[in-house]
């Protein structure tokens, strides 16, 4: 079990870490692998991608996660990151924010769908050079209200100063971007 929470950390995190991923209207493959490298697939849906990483084995192993990424202005690099997964079937969803470094640590970060929301509150657990990481198991309320919402939302969190800062979300795809997760 504990092995198989690594590798969706490593997944989640190399996901968080990539950057840019490529906006297409369909699964494609990513670049040719080598043999013995995993397989790559994206799957855009709206505002969301799903990503899915073929492990070769033995076993060979599936990972999937749904992810949506801020952008600073220009397209020069990402501010942002969400990540939506789980390890195995019968596992909590999980939800992995990642900011920059520089930010509010103790106050972990906050995803809000609505005006109407209370949000869900992530608790930091890594920084690395250039990000750092909170994460929190949803629930199945918190999932019906992130498939039901229609506004945009915030990740709300405090800089470095203390000061309240938000960046956007949208929810546009996510019901559709998690019913793909859900089958794969």
């Amino acid at each position: 079990m504990a092995r198989h929470r690594r590798t969706f950390w490593l997944l989640a995190f190399t996901a968080l870490l990539a950057g840019a991923l490529p906006r297409s209207p369909g699964a494609q493959p990513a670049q040719p692998a080598a043999p013995g490298t995993p397989q790559q697939t994206t799957a855009t849906y709206e505002d969301w991608i799903v990503r899915c990483e073929t492990l070769s084995g033995p076993p060979v192993r599936k990972s999937c996660e749904m992810v949506q990424y801020t952008q600073a202005k220009g397209g020069q690099g990402v501010i942002s990151q969400v990540a939506i997964g789980r390890v195995a079937k019968n596992d909590p969803v999980k939800l992995v924010i990642q900011l920059p470094i520089g930010i509010w640590l103790p106050s972990g970060v906050k995803l809000v769908a609505d005006a109407k929301d209370p949000g869900l509150v992530a608790t930091f657990k890594r920084c690395l050079p250039q990000a750092c990481f909170a994460d929190v198991d949803i629930g199945n309320d918190a999932l019906r209200r992130y498939r039901a919402v229609t506004e945009q939302g915030q990740i709300v969190f405090k800089d470095g100063n203390q000061k309240d800062a938000t960046l956007p979300v949208s929810f546009k795809g996510f019901s559709t971007a998690f019913d793909a997760l859900a089958k794969e």
